[in-house]
């Protein structure tokens, strides 16, 4: 919780110092003198913690969504609390309401040999955490590993991103309200200070951002051996079943493409559907998106592109797939003023073209027909491992096979985005899309050390297995390797 603080500590979160990796080092090293002041906080105290995050985040919820809304020049605020804050709600609470169970070390099985010793897991704080947070969720992806971080009894530093720089200097200054510097810190600042934050030795490291990014930030970790948990993208794909309910899917999809303008991790990259469903798929989408987004053009809840160069870069995806044989079918307008940038959906799409290779982060979504259920499976085992894959279809064995014979960082059948807010399902990549999870238990135990402790029984027979060897030895071996 806040405390007094050395003036050295008492800077703006926002300061950018000439040298930011000094200033970083001088913070975690104060952040790790505090943990082994206090290495294995109470629950007590950890809840403390988690409710005095959720206070002060959600008693400046307006003026969140507010900053959200002017660093992407249009962002709904029923959008960024359905996004950002009913999920960090649904993650604080079950913090608080299991993380005293989680806490208890946990009883293994010794074997027989080493009876009657006890084993046991005990669920230790690592220190000091890393949050490495990306512009399109900044307050849901920095304040969800955070919780995990305190529920596990961690101290934490935070690096927000550059592109949301209203939103990021608010919450910055919202967690220095409630929380001393050598507790939890928000360090703000362009890529060099990114670069030297995932350089630092913390005790484990969690990045959300793109693939690209990811590759940079897991070898400045490598340096440390510093453990990292990395959300990152690739092209999550959508498979519509030969037996699927077209409109129910096509309705669904949409919702999961114009949240947030398709600037999710999570949403759908490219549709598999049986060929001769292009039209229809087509005709759908276009008046499901009318009725979504009345008048288009001066709609206020769909959010804008971030930035000029991730609007010109959704541009020059289209705009080249277009040049290379493929058919654009918008359903709404462009306006590169106010970066509105309504869903285009792709037919024909070269399989080579930057559309079909790159993570798209943005409402283009490409067709891609298939005679088989096994056309389908190939195409997607073909390519990277997605962070999610999306399936719509009704019969049992259609499901059962596209979850058995594919992998990715997680599944929704009949549903798009949701499995990230299921409270007990943890939330990670597989492969090129990330590795680790965090969520409820799972980033409770990602942000901790589960220590193994066994405990030797006054009377034991380890005295009987000890040198000098002899027969005596020899039949014990023979007698614990007998099947």
């Amino acid at each position: 919780m806040k405390q007094d603080l050395p003036e050295d500590f008492a800077r703006s979160a926002n300061d950018t110092p000439d040298d930011p990796r000094a200033a970083l080092d001088t913070l975690l090293a104060a952040q790790r003198e505090a943990f082994l002041r206090d290495p294995f906080p109470s629950w007590d105290a950890r809840a403390r913690n988690l409710k005095a995050l959720r206070d002060v985040l959600f008693s400046n919820r307006d003026a969140l969504a507010e900053a959200m809304n002017a660093d992407f020049g249009q962002r709904a605020k029923a959008e960024v609390a359905l996004a950002e804050f009913v999920v960090l709600k649904q993650e604080i609470d079950a913090a608080l309401r299991h993380g005293a169970r989680w806490m208890k070390p946990r009883r293994r099985p010794v074997g027989k040999w080493l009876l009657p010793g006890r084993a046991k897991l005990v669920p230790q704080p690592l220190g000091v955490a890393g949050i490495v947070v990306p512009w399109n969720y900044p307050l849901q992806l920095a304040a969800s590993p955070l919780v995990c971080a305190l529920a596990a009894g961690n101290r934490a530093m935070i690096k927000m991103s550059e592109l949301t720089p209203r939103t990021s200097t608010l919450f910055a200054e919202l967690i220095g309200k409630t929380f001393a510097r050598d507790h939890v810190a928000v360090v703000n600042g362009d890529a060099s200070v990114g670069a030297a934050f995932s350089a630092l030795p913390f005790d484990h490291l969690l990045f959300t951002g793109s693939t690209r990014v990811g590759h940079e930030v897991m070898r400045a970790a490598a340096a440390n051996l510093t453990p990292v948990t990395l959300e990152l993208g690739g092209k999550s794909p959508v498979i519509i079943g030969e037996d699927a309910r077209l409109n129910y899917a096509v309705d669904s999809l949409l919702l999961g493409k114009t949240l947030n303008a398709g600037q999710t991790c999570i949403a759908p990259d490219y549709v598999l559907l049986p060929r001769g469903q292009e039209a229809a798929f087509i005709a759908r989408a276009r008046t499901r998106f009318a009725h979504l987004y009345p008048d288009f053009a001066n709609n206020r809840d769909y959010t804008s592109i971030i930035s000029a160069r991730h609007f010109e870069r959704l541009q020059r995806l289209a705009d080249e797939a277009q040049a290379s044989g493929a058919q654009l079918h918008a359903l709404g307008t462009h306006d590169a003023a106010t970066r509105r940038f309504a869903p285009v959906i792709v037919t024909n799409a070269g399989a080579q073209t930057a559309l079909m290779q790159e993570e798209i982060f943005g409402p283009l979504l490409p067709l891609v027909p298939y005679d088989t259920l096994d056309e389908a499976l190939r195409y997607v085992n073909a390519r990277p491992r997605p962070l999610s894959l999306y399936l719509y279809a009704d019969d049992a064995r259609t499901v059962e096979r596209v979850t058995h014979e594919t992998v990715a960082g997680g599944m929704s059948v009949n549903e798009t985005l949701m499995h990230i807010a299921a409270e007990g399902l943890p939330f990670g990549g597989v492969g090129p899309s990330g590795m680790g999870a965090y969520h409820g238990y799972e980033g409770f135990v990602t942000f901790s050390k589960m220590k193994p402790v066994f405990t030797q029984a006054r009377l034991n027979a380890r005295g009987l297995i000890a040198p000098p060897y002899g027969k005596r030895v020899a039949w014990l071996i023979k007698l614990m390797l007998r099947g």
